[in-house]
């Protein structure tokens, strides 16, 4: 959890949120000294460090704050979470299952993407971060069991993938990666719309 720190800025009464360890994800687990670290507890510290940051953006924030459209964007911090969630399980998935996990891309997986960025009635925060924490975990679980880092699946058909390309599970990670560090800027923002708060900048 964190603690707001009021910044003392004459010109500003905005309220700075100061990134603290995260408490969640990898609880009880043994982090390796720094100079023990190989190329995968990198890239999951990395991870988990940008974890750390979307999930600071709901810290103290109700169901209703957590659906709440704050900027012109349809975005909110629920709904991202519930994607970043549904999109970290569908790739780690694919490190092992190929395209069957991703599956096609028709009208219905469409509808299902949109979907994922939004609140429905009954989510509440700590459901949505209930099943983050669990996807997460697997992430952890199915990486550490990896013969390594170089195994690879064709990616399915889409206009955005090259055709007949091959992601490696070190590419796939790195997706991740940069998937949740993106939308941890987004609900920065969108959090600093509604209170002041925020955990970058």
């Amino acid at each position: 959890m964190i603690d707001p720190a009021t910044v003392s800025n004459p010109d500003s009464t905005v309220t700075r949120v100061t990134p603290a360890p995260h408490r969640g994800y990898g609880r009880g687990m043994t982090t390796p000294a720094p100079d023990n670290r190989n190329e995968r507890d990198e890239i999951l510290a990395a991870l988990d460090r940008h974890r750390g940051f979307l999930r600071q953006t709901l810290d103290g924030i109700t169901d209703a704050q957590a659906a709440e459209r704050s900027t012109v964007s349809e975005l909110c911090l629920g709904g991202l979470v519930k994607h970043v969630t549904r999109m970290e399980r569908r790739w780690i998935d694919f490190i092992g299952r190929g395209t069957e996990a991703i599956g096609t891309m028709d009208e219905a997986s469409y509808a299902a993407h949109a979907a994922s960025f939004r609140m429905e009635p009954g989510d509440t925060v700590a459901a949505l971060l209930e099943s983050y924490e669990n996807v997460t975990r697997d992430t952890e679980r199915q990486v550490r069991a990896l013969p390594s880092l170089d195994v690879a699946q064709p990616l399915p058909e889409a206009p955005w993938f090259e055709r007949g390309a091959s992601w490696s599970a070190r590419r796939v990670l790195l997706h991740v990666l940069a998937e949740t560090s993106q939308h941890a800027g987004h609900a920065d923002i969108i959090r600093e719309a509604i209170d002041g708060a925020r955990t970058m900048g």
